[in-house]
């Protein structure tokens, strides 16, 4: 069985002594919980901090942002390898956030994911439409284009190292969330899109992640919704209570046989 997972994106919040603390709490917390792996995305100023913090518990790094250049005069920028020396897992590509105010063009999502993966990290690719799109009948297609551009180029091997994170952009921050009917569909359709990109098991053991104004009043829903593998939380990540009530769920709901 692939244990679920629970990603905790802290954006732009906390100075170093913040996440050191953060970490720590839910470092406390996760002692009893098993069966879950935990991840933290903090600001790139306290990834150190918060992995000096998370030393020798189960709290793995995440990196919110990553340029596909292994080196190069790209002021601001950061590349996969030193990512990975930072200590970090996984990284999140293609956020709703980064393509809206950045511009991030399905092409560069694709060569970010890319040069992750050959840095030996893991991507945690999101996907997601617009309110627009959703009430145009287009999510699918969206979500289609999404997912063929960025994995173009994945090997057939790597394709089990990627996480899919389902974000419906009108979910974002509003705390709005989708419907289980919503979630469980979508999420459906992007492992029949995934069987269409890529052959054998293995696309069976790529997790799809939900995000979308994640909170401990809707984990337990989304934890029994058939589908979810876990879950991309962004302000109840903030706290340490409610981050690992929504953790909680997702340890004690096991998802199915892979």
């Amino acid at each position: 069985m692939i244990p679920r997972l629970v990603v905790g994106n802290w954006k732009m919040y906390g100075t170093e002594s913040e996440a050191g603390a953060l970490t720590r709490n839910i470092r406390r917390g996760l002692k009893k919980l098993r069966a879950v792996e935990v991840a933290v995305a903090p600001p790139l100023t306290s990834l150190q901090t918060a992995r000096r913090a998370a030393q020798g518990s189960r709290i793995q790094l995440a990196a919110q942002n990553v340029h596909w250049e292994t080196e190069g005069a790209f002021t601001g920028e950061v590349n996969p390898r030193m990512l990975r020396e930072a200590g970090c897992r996984f990284v999140i590509v293609g956020h709703s956030e980064r393509r809206r105010l950045f511009h991030e063009s399905d092409q560069m999502i694709a060569q970010k994911l890319l040069a992750s993966l050959r840095e030996g990290l893991k991507p945690i690719l999101c996907v997601g439409e617009t309110l627009q799109e959703r009430r145009k009948g287009i999510t699918a297609r969206v979500i289609r284009r999404q997912l063929q551009v960025a994995l173009k180029g994945v090997a057939n091997h790597d394709i089990e190292k990627t996480v899919i994170a389902y974000e419906p952009v009108w979910a974002i921050g509003t705390g709005r969330h989708a419907t289980s009917e919503q979630v469980s569909w979508v999420h459906g359709r992007i492992r029949q899109i995934l069987g269409t990109l890529f052959t054998g098991k293995r696309i069976d053991r790529v997790r799809v992640l939900y995000g979308g104004s994640v909170r401990p009043e809707n984990a337990e829903e989304l934890a029994q919704t058939p589908g979810v593998d876990g879950v991309l939380v962004g302000g109840a990540s903030l706290k340490a209570e409610s981050f690992l009530s929504i953790i909680r769920h997702f340890a004690l709901i096991q998802g199915p046989e892979k």
